[in-house]
Protein backbone atom coordinates (compact mmCIF):
# COMPACT_ATOMS: atom_id res chain seq x y z
CA UNK A 1 0.00 0.00 0.00
CA UNK A 2 1.34 3.30 -0.77
CA UNK A 3 0.83 5.67 2.17
CA UNK A 4 3.72 8.61 1.66
CA UNK A 5 1.70 11.65 1.29
CA UNK A 6 3.20 14.67 1.50
CA UNK A 7 0.96 18.17 2.61
CA UNK A 8 -2.05 19.13 0.05
CA UNK A 9 -4.57 22.34 -0.02
CA UNK A 10 -8.00 20.81 0.88
CA UNK A 11 -10.58 21.95 3.66
CA UNK A 12 -10.55 21.05 7.12
CA UNK A 13 -13.29 18.64 8.10
CA UNK A 14 -14.71 18.04 11.83
CA UNK A 15 -11.98 16.12 13.59
CA UNK A 16 -12.94 12.95 15.56
CA UNK A 17 -12.70 13.83 19.32
CA UNK A 18 -11.90 11.67 21.91
CA UNK A 19 -11.30 12.05 25.61
CA UNK A 20 -6.96 11.65 25.66
CA UNK A 21 -6.24 11.09 29.38
CA UNK A 22 -2.33 11.61 30.23
CA UNK A 23 -0.49 9.18 32.18
CA UNK A 24 2.89 9.87 33.85
CA UNK A 25 3.43 7.49 35.74
CA UNK A 26 5.07 3.79 35.81
CA UNK A 27 1.25 2.41 36.37
CA UNK A 28 -0.40 1.69 33.29
CA UNK A 29 -3.24 0.10 31.29
CA UNK A 30 -0.90 -2.58 30.30
CA UNK A 31 -1.73 -5.22 27.65
CA UNK A 32 -0.24 -8.46 26.31
CA UNK A 33 1.37 -8.63 22.75
CA UNK A 34 -2.07 -9.92 21.12
CA UNK A 35 -4.56 -7.04 21.86
CA UNK A 36 -7.94 -7.00 21.26
CA UNK A 37 -11.30 -5.07 22.79
CA UNK A 38 -11.78 -7.86 24.93
CA UNK A 39 -8.41 -8.05 26.52
CA UNK A 40 -7.56 -4.17 26.57
CA UNK A 41 -8.04 -2.32 29.98
CA UNK A 42 -11.05 -0.97 30.71
CA UNK A 43 -11.53 3.26 31.82
CA UNK A 44 -14.13 4.00 34.48
CA UNK A 45 -16.96 3.78 32.29
CA UNK A 46 -16.03 0.36 30.80
CA UNK A 47 -14.61 1.78 27.06
CA UNK A 48 -11.57 -0.57 26.44
CA UNK A 49 -8.94 1.87 26.63
CA UNK A 50 -5.61 1.67 24.24
CA UNK A 51 -2.09 3.26 26.10
CA UNK A 52 -0.27 5.13 23.79
CA UNK A 53 3.74 5.64 24.15
CA UNK A 54 5.12 9.12 22.11
CA UNK A 55 7.78 11.73 22.91
CA UNK A 56 5.70 15.12 22.98
CA UNK A 57 8.65 17.18 22.06
CA UNK A 58 8.28 16.44 18.24
CA UNK A 59 5.77 19.83 16.63
CA UNK A 60 4.06 19.15 14.84
CA UNK A 61 3.65 15.54 15.29
CA UNK A 62 3.15 15.54 18.91
CA UNK A 63 3.88 18.24 21.61
CA UNK A 64 2.52 20.75 24.32
CA UNK A 65 1.02 23.72 23.78
CA UNK A 66 2.55 26.01 26.17
CA UNK A 67 6.34 25.58 27.23
CA UNK A 68 5.69 24.18 30.57
CA UNK A 69 4.04 21.56 28.93
CA UNK A 70 0.88 22.05 31.14
CA UNK A 71 -2.23 20.29 29.51
CA UNK A 72 -2.29 17.45 26.87
CA UNK A 73 -0.12 16.68 24.36
CA UNK A 74 -1.55 17.35 20.54
CA UNK A 75 -0.59 17.14 17.16
CA UNK A 76 -0.58 15.19 13.81
CA UNK A 77 0.24 11.72 15.72
CA UNK A 78 -2.55 12.42 18.05
CA UNK A 79 -5.07 13.05 15.85
CA UNK A 80 -4.64 9.97 13.91
CA UNK A 81 -4.36 8.13 17.24
CA UNK A 82 -7.53 9.61 18.13
CA UNK A 83 -9.36 8.74 15.03
CA UNK A 84 -8.07 5.55 14.75
CA UNK A 85 -9.08 4.17 18.42
CA UNK A 86 -12.09 5.70 18.13
CA UNK A 87 -13.25 3.93 14.77
CA UNK A 88 -12.60 0.93 16.50
CA UNK A 89 -14.46 1.56 19.46
CA UNK A 90 -11.60 2.02 22.22
CA UNK A 91 -10.62 4.89 24.52
CA UNK A 92 -7.16 6.56 24.06
CA UNK A 93 -4.79 7.06 27.38
CA UNK A 94 -1.33 8.83 26.22
CA UNK A 95 1.95 7.85 28.02
CA UNK A 96 4.93 10.67 27.11
CA UNK A 97 8.45 9.53 27.61
CA UNK A 98 11.67 9.80 26.22
CA UNK A 99 11.80 8.49 22.60
CA UNK A 100 14.61 6.58 23.58
CA UNK A 101 12.37 4.72 25.88
CA UNK A 102 9.56 3.72 23.45
CA UNK A 103 10.36 0.33 22.30
CA UNK A 104 11.58 -1.05 25.41
CA UNK A 105 7.99 0.17 26.53
CA UNK A 106 6.90 -1.85 23.84
CA UNK A 107 8.67 -5.01 24.25
CA UNK A 108 7.40 -4.90 27.90
CA UNK A 109 3.89 -4.39 26.83
CA UNK A 110 3.24 -1.29 28.99
CA UNK A 111 2.21 -0.02 26.15
CA UNK A 112 -0.34 -0.95 23.63
CA UNK A 113 1.24 1.51 20.53
CA UNK A 114 3.75 4.14 19.95
CA UNK A 115 3.04 7.03 17.86
CA UNK A 116 6.05 9.67 17.75
CA UNK A 117 7.23 9.95 14.03
CA UNK A 118 8.91 6.77 14.33
CA UNK A 119 10.74 5.37 10.61
CA UNK A 120 10.41 1.73 10.18
CA UNK A 121 14.13 0.63 10.13
CA UNK A 122 14.44 -2.83 9.68
CA UNK A 123 16.91 -3.10 12.64
CA UNK A 124 13.29 -1.57 14.56
CA UNK A 125 11.62 -4.46 13.04
CA UNK A 126 13.92 -7.02 14.89
CA UNK A 127 11.56 -5.89 18.39
CA UNK A 128 8.78 -4.35 16.97
CA UNK A 129 6.03 -4.77 14.58
CA UNK A 130 4.97 -1.41 12.04
CA UNK A 131 1.74 -0.51 10.20
CA UNK A 132 2.64 0.41 6.61
CA UNK A 133 3.94 4.20 6.68
CA UNK A 134 1.34 6.88 6.49
CA UNK A 135 4.05 10.20 6.31
CA UNK A 136 7.03 10.77 4.66
CA UNK A 137 9.55 13.42 5.54
CA UNK A 138 13.40 14.25 4.76
CA UNK A 139 16.41 15.22 7.27
CA UNK A 140 17.97 18.68 7.00
CA UNK A 141 20.68 20.38 9.01
CA UNK A 142 20.01 22.82 11.71
CA UNK A 143 22.30 25.43 11.87
CA UNK A 144 22.88 29.30 13.07
CA UNK A 145 21.97 31.76 10.62
CA UNK A 146 24.61 32.04 8.21
CA UNK A 147 26.39 28.84 8.61
CA UNK A 148 25.64 27.60 5.15
CA UNK A 149 25.86 23.73 6.20
CA UNK A 150 23.85 22.21 2.76
CA UNK A 151 25.47 18.75 2.76
CA UNK A 152 26.65 16.16 5.36
CA UNK A 153 30.53 16.69 3.75
CA UNK A 154 30.35 20.08 5.17
CA UNK A 155 30.10 19.10 8.81
CA UNK A 156 33.25 17.84 8.68
CA UNK A 157 35.35 18.89 12.05
CA UNK A 158 31.93 19.80 13.20
CA UNK A 159 29.82 18.80 16.25
CA UNK A 160 26.50 17.73 15.20
CA UNK A 161 23.39 16.79 17.26
CA UNK A 162 20.82 14.37 17.55
CA UNK A 163 17.71 13.28 19.43
CA UNK A 164 18.88 9.99 20.95
CA UNK A 165 17.52 6.75 19.86
CA UNK A 166 16.21 8.78 16.49
CA UNK A 167 16.55 7.62 13.16
CA UNK A 168 18.66 10.83 12.39
CA UNK A 169 21.52 9.40 15.11
CA UNK A 170 21.99 6.08 13.02
CA UNK A 171 21.90 8.15 9.70
CA UNK A 172 24.70 10.58 11.18
CA UNK A 173 26.58 8.01 12.70
CA UNK A 174 26.76 6.03 9.36
CA UNK A 175 27.87 9.60 7.46
CA UNK A 176 30.55 9.98 10.23
CA UNK A 177 32.05 6.96 9.19
CA UNK A 178 33.42 8.32 5.58
CA UNK A 179 33.29 11.91 6.56
CA UNK A 180 36.05 13.37 9.01
CA UNK A 181 36.14 14.64 12.05
CA UNK A 182 32.35 14.50 12.80
CA UNK A 183 31.29 14.39 16.85
CA UNK A 184 27.99 12.94 17.11
CA UNK A 185 26.32 14.34 20.44
CA UNK A 186 22.49 12.65 21.24
CA UNK A 187 20.30 14.52 23.51
CA UNK A 188 16.99 12.93 24.63
CA UNK A 189 14.60 15.87 23.17
CA UNK A 190 15.08 18.01 19.82
CA UNK A 191 14.10 21.03 22.31
CA UNK A 192 17.58 20.46 23.92
CA UNK A 193 19.50 20.49 20.32
CA UNK A 194 18.14 23.98 19.66
CA UNK A 195 19.19 25.05 23.00
CA UNK A 196 22.98 23.94 22.27
CA UNK A 197 22.78 25.22 18.90
CA UNK A 198 21.86 28.87 19.97
CA UNK A 199 23.89 28.23 23.11
CA UNK A 200 27.25 27.42 20.65
CA UNK A 201 27.90 24.05 22.55
CA UNK A 202 27.15 22.34 18.60
CA UNK A 203 27.30 23.45 15.14
CA UNK A 204 24.56 21.58 14.19
CA UNK A 205 21.53 19.31 14.32
CA UNK A 206 20.02 16.60 11.84
CA UNK A 207 16.05 17.17 12.43
CA UNK A 208 13.30 16.25 10.40
CA UNK A 209 12.03 19.13 8.08
CA UNK A 210 8.63 19.08 9.28
CA UNK A 211 9.97 19.56 13.07
CA UNK A 212 12.86 21.72 11.81
CA UNK A 213 10.80 24.37 9.81
CA UNK A 214 8.68 24.85 12.97
CA UNK A 215 11.34 25.82 15.27
CA UNK A 216 13.03 28.14 12.36
CA UNK A 217 9.93 29.84 12.06
CA UNK A 218 10.58 30.88 15.97
CA UNK A 219 14.27 31.39 15.69
CA UNK A 220 15.21 33.41 13.40
CA UNK A 221 18.89 33.37 14.26
CA UNK A 222 18.55 29.46 13.25
CA UNK A 223 18.42 27.88 9.39
CA UNK A 224 18.39 24.68 7.76
CA UNK A 225 18.83 23.08 4.43
CA UNK A 226 17.80 19.51 3.39
CA UNK A 227 19.79 16.80 3.02
CA UNK A 228 19.43 13.71 1.08
CA UNK A 229 19.58 10.45 2.44
CA UNK A 230 19.74 6.65 0.83
CA UNK A 231 18.21 5.52 4.41
CA UNK A 232 14.61 4.25 5.60
CA UNK A 233 12.48 7.07 5.47
CA UNK A 234 8.50 7.76 6.68
CA UNK A 235 6.49 7.52 10.06
CA UNK A 236 4.59 4.56 10.63
CA UNK A 237 2.47 2.70 14.21
CA UNK A 238 4.72 0.58 16.58
CA UNK A 239 3.38 -2.43 17.72
CA UNK A 240 4.49 -5.22 20.22
CA UNK A 241 5.63 -8.17 18.41
CA UNK A 242 2.39 -10.05 16.91
CA UNK A 243 -0.27 -7.62 18.37
CA UNK A 244 -3.39 -8.05 16.77
CA UNK A 245 -3.73 -4.67 16.38
CA UNK A 246 -1.28 -3.72 14.02
CA UNK A 247 -3.96 -5.21 11.18
CA UNK A 248 -6.90 -2.99 13.02
CA UNK A 249 -4.82 -0.20 12.45
CA UNK A 250 -3.46 -0.85 8.85
CA UNK A 251 -7.44 -0.95 7.76
CA UNK A 252 -8.28 2.24 9.66
CA UNK A 253 -5.22 4.04 7.91
CA UNK A 254 -6.34 2.56 4.52
CA UNK A 255 -9.56 4.16 5.00
CA UNK A 256 -8.33 7.75 6.42
CA UNK A 257 -6.99 7.61 3.22
CA UNK A 258 -9.28 6.62 0.88
CA UNK A 259 -11.42 9.13 2.39
CA UNK A 260 -9.45 12.08 2.60
CA UNK A 261 -8.96 12.46 6.53
CA UNK A 262 -5.15 11.89 6.33
CA UNK A 263 -4.67 14.76 4.17
CA UNK A 264 -7.24 16.46 6.11
CA UNK A 265 -5.20 16.06 9.03
CA UNK A 266 -1.93 16.50 6.70
CA UNK A 267 -3.55 19.94 5.83
CA UNK A 268 -3.85 21.46 9.46
CA UNK A 269 -0.65 19.96 10.75
CA UNK A 270 2.00 20.92 7.92
CA UNK A 271 0.27 23.42 5.97
CA UNK A 272 -1.97 25.75 8.22
CA UNK A 273 -0.11 24.73 11.74
CA UNK A 274 2.58 26.65 9.96
CA UNK A 275 1.09 29.46 8.57
CA UNK A 276 -0.48 30.31 11.99
CA UNK A 277 2.98 30.47 13.51
CA UNK A 278 3.75 33.12 11.84
CA UNK A 279 5.18 30.96 8.61
CA UNK A 280 5.38 31.50 4.60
Amino acid sequence: MAMIRMATARPIASLTTLSVILAFGATTACTSANNTAEDAAAGDDGEQVLVMATSADYPPYEFYETAAGDGEPVGFDVDIAKYITSELGYGLEIQDMEFNGIIPALQSQRVDFAMAGMTPTEERKESVDFTDVYYDAKNTIVAAAGSGYGSYEDLAGTTVGVQLGSIQEGELKEQAETIDDITVEPRNRISELVQEIKAGRIDAAIIEDTVAKGYIQNNDDLEFSTVESAEESGSAIAFPKDSELRAEFDQVLDQMQENGTLDEFINRWFEEFYEQQGGE
